[in-house]
């Protein structure tokens, strides 16, 4: 299977598990959602493919539905539950960094295996996590006032709300977290390469995520 289908067939999973959250957990669902997509798009950002020719970083996609979510959030039920989520997908993904520091602390036994994989992903993370909660609690609060800005000046318009807060919540996020997690990691080329194609993908990712969020809006969970 090539890594272009992999990767939308990635992105179809990641929504319709949120919607599933949404479906069986309601608003509470899609708030636990934003949590834990949070710490995961922060593990999976350290890994890069390549894709349709040019160098990305995993993470776009589940970092990308904590935006689907929030606008979920921001269409049902009003901007202060959207921004107290964004709080909460904040502080888990902090606390998470925090604790593991601790993990770290622990000499391991002469037999572990663990520790040495532990310390390398979680040692460079704190970099990633930096530059991941700047961006986060920044640029989701970006889209959470656009989006609201354009649901009371076009009601009706749900697509336009949608991928215009994404442009630009998503482009100050990408460069945040570009420029604090990867400035002198890797060279200049490979960094505008990186951050290019980064927007690109959380884009074409918000594109794909339209759909979504109008089935999202017809959804009745069954527990809200």
């Amino acid at each position: 299977m090539s890594t272009e289908l992999l990767g939308l067939l990635f992105a179809l999973a990641n929504f319709s598990f949120l919607l599933l959250f949404y479906k069986l957990f309601g608003k509470t669902g899609i708030i636990a959602w934003i949590g834990f997509a949070a710490i995961l798009a922060n593990l999976q950002v350290l890994k890069t493919i390549e894709l349709f020719g040019f160098i990305v970083t995993m993470g776009n996609v589940m970092y990308a539905t904590t935006f689907l979510a929030t606008d979920l959030l921001n269409e049902k039920y009003g901007k202060a539950l959207a921004k107290k989520a964004v709080w909460l997908g904040f502080s888990t993904l902090l606390v998470s960094t925090m604790i593991m520091q601790f993990v770290l602390l622990f000499p391991p036994h002469g037999e572990d295996l663990a520790h040495p994989h532990l310390a390398f992903i979680f040692d460079f993370a704190l970099r990633v996590a930096l530059g991941s909660l700047t961006a986060f609690i920044i640029s989701n609060h970006i889209n959470i006032y656009i989006f609201a800005f354009f649901k009371k000046l076009l009601p009706k318009m749900l697509w336009l709300r949608n991928i215009v807060s994404s442009i630009f919540g998503q482009a100050l996020d990408t460069l945040i977290f570009c420029a604090i997690a990867f400035l002198g990691v890797y060279s200049m080329d490979i960094w505008f390469e990186i951050a290019l194609t980064t927007y690109l993908m959380k884009f074409i990712v918000s594109v794909l995520a339209m759909p979504f969020i109008y089935w999202a809006r017809s959804i009745k969970p069954l527990q809200d």
